[in-house]
C-alpha cells in the first residue's frame, strides 16, 4: 500500500508563491508518474502538472509557464512550485501516483493524498 502526504498549502496574495510538497511512502522501488490535480468548489477534478520518472513534464494550459513540476532524486516525493498566482488557482489540490514498482509486483493502482487547500486572495 502506497501513501501520500502532501503539505504547503495556505492563503496568498496574488502575484504570490506557494511550493507543495508530497511525500510518498510504502513499498516503493520506483513511481512511475506523480503529479498534482486540483479541484475548485462546484467544478471537477483537473491537472495540473504530472512528471514521469524519465523527467518528462506535462501542465496544464492555464498554469504553463507559472507553475514548475519536479521530483527528487529518489522520485518518491514530488513538488510544485506556483508562481504568479492568481485567484483562479483557488481550489484543494491534491497529489496524485501511478505506476508503482515494488520489490515484488508492479502496482498499477492510482494512488491519492488527502488535498491541501490553496487560496488565493487580497
Amino acid at each position: 500500500q502506497v501513501q501520500l502526504v502532501e503539505s504547503g498549502g495556505g492563503l496568498v496574495q496574488p502575484g504570490g508563491s506557494l511550493r507543495l510538497s508530497c511525500v510518498a511512502s510504502g513499498n516503493i522501488d520506483m513511481i512511475n508518474v506523480m503529479g498534482w490535480y486540483r479541484q475548485a468548489p462546484g467544478k471537477q477534478r483537473e491537472l495540473v502538472a504530472m512528471h514521469t520518472r524519465t523527467g518528462s513534464t506535462n501542465y496544464a494550459d492555464s498554469v504553463q509557464g507559472r507553475f514548475t513540476v519536479s521530483r527528487d532524486d529518489a522520485k518518491t516525493t514530488v513538488y510544485l512550485q506556483m508562481n504568479s498566482l492568481k485567484p483562479e488557482d483557488t481550489a484543494v489540490y491534491f497529489c496524485h501516483a501511478d505506476g508503482i514498482w515494488t520489490p515484488g509486483y508492479f502496482d498499477n493502482n492510482a494512488y491519492w493524498g488527502q488535498g491541501t487547500q490553496v487560496t488565493v486572495s487580497s
